[in-house]
This record gives C-alpha cells, structure tokens and sequence, in this order.
C-alpha cells in the first residue's frame, strides 16, 4: 500500500518510480483517509525507525501546531494520537508492504527493499 498526498512532488516521483518497476501498490490518499492510531503503531514497529521519523516535519501543520518544542514534551501516546489525526503530519510518502515499512521516497532505500 502507498499512502500518499496528490500534491506531493515526492509521492508523485516515488509513484512513477513504483510504476517504472511495473509495480502498482493499492493507493491511500493520506489527507482523506489518513493512518489510525494502531496502524502507525505497527507501521513504527515494522520499520524499526524512531517515531519522530513519521512526523512531516516540514509541512504546515506540523509548524502551525509548534511541534518542534512541544513533541519532546509528548507522551509516545500522545504522539501517536496526534499523528493519527491529521494525515498532513505524517512523512510521505509511506510504503507499506509484506514485513517492512518505508517512510519517505528515497531510491535506494526502496530499491533494496523491493527487490
């Protein structure tokens, strides 16, 4: 599964990556329908990284809500919570497949996982 924002440039480039390899996962507009709090919770588990990695830190929300002072201050509960209530603070594009997770596009990174 590929959750993206349409209007990403980076999940526009990390689709038509996906399709160059012939492959075409199920998509997820992640503004629409964004994760549920147990999903980012097994997706965070699956890819071994720190949670602060699934934040978008460099979208609006995450600055309009000052999330670079109070997340320190923030349960992992609490972080968790929050990010499941807003798509748009969550790092895309994510990829989600058959025992791993990948958190933003970067090509080799996918490249080793997808093949």
């Amino acid at each position: 599964m590929l959750l993206c924002y349409p209007n990403c440039s980076t999940c526009k480039k990390a689709q038509a990556w996906l399709e160059s390899k012939g492959l075409s996962p199920e998509y997820r507009n992640i503004k629409t329908d964004p994760p549920t709090e147990e999903e980012l919770r097994r997706w965070q588990g699956l890819s071994g990284l720190p949670l602060k990695r699934f934040f978008n830190t460099s979208g609006l929300s995450y600055k309009s809500l000052q999330l670079k002072d109070k997340l320190p201050k923030m349960s992992e509960g609490q972080q968790f919570a929050l990010l499941s209530t807003d798509g748009m603070l969550v790092k895309r594009p994510l990829l989600i497949g058959d025992g791993f997770v990948l958190v933003g596009f970067r090509e080799g990174e996918w490249e080793a996982a997808l093949t």
